[in-house]
């Protein structure tokens, strides 16, 4: 099955609990569906760079996904239709890299940048 990525923002106002229980809930549309989830992050709340919807923080949450396209076609609809969600953005990758994301790293496990010329 196709391998994806997904990250979304839900509404600021919402408890890191309910923020968590989303993830949980567009699992289970997955799994419905015949996908699984491989592995999923919660970000946290972040500042993003404008407004969306006169929110200027949101929850951050980051899945890794093992499912068909129809499975991931409907579980976006279902995000967009979701009045807590503001944000979706899914990529098709070849394969999950290891270990957690960027986001999660701290600054000193990351690789040194490379120079500016």
């Amino acid at each position: 099955m196709p391998l994806y990525e997904h990250v979304f923002i839900a509404r600021q106002d919402l408890s890191n609990a309910q923020a968590e229980g989303l993830i949980e809930h567009f699992g289970t549309v997955l799994s419905d569906n015949g996908g699984k989830i491989v592995d999923s992050e919660y970000w946290g709340v972040k500042t993003m760079a404008y407004k969306i919807n006169k929110n200027r923080k949101g929850h951050y949450a980051f899945l890794k996904t093992d499912a068909p396209a129809p499975a991931v076609q409907e579980m976006e609809r279902l995000m967009r239709l979701h009045d807590d969600v503001m944000r979706v953005l899914t990529i098709k990758v070849e394969e999950h890299e290891e270990g957690p994301s960027v986001q999660m790293q701290k600054k000193d496990d990351r690789g040194e940048r490379r120079e500016r010329r």
